[in-house]
């Protein structure tokens, strides 16, 4: 398997977590994280407002800084793919 970068990483996640709320287990197995990994990013993410946590339903879901965060990361993306 290729190495991910955190920024892959978060970008996985937040995809997966795009497609309504979720719970912890959707996003670890959607993009493909350890237990660890997964315990470090979603910090990250919640710390950052990439992602939102309903305490309620322990559901994640992204937020609209985070959708803002796939495009740009989708850009970048083909903007590299096609310098390479």
């Amino acid at each position: 398997m290729k190495y991910r970068s955190k920024i892959d990483l978060i970008a996985q996640m937040l995809e997966v977590a795009s497609q309504g709320p979720v719970l912890k287990t959707k996003i670890m197995y959607g993009a493909l994280l350890s237990q660890s990994q997964l315990k470090g990013l979603l910090s990250l993410t919640l710390d950052s407002a990439l992602l939102a946590h309903n305490k309620d339903e322990q559901t994640y879901q992204t937020t609209q800084k985070g959708l803002r965060f796939l495009e740009r990361y989708s850009e970048l993306a083909n903007l590299l793919g096609t310098l390479q």
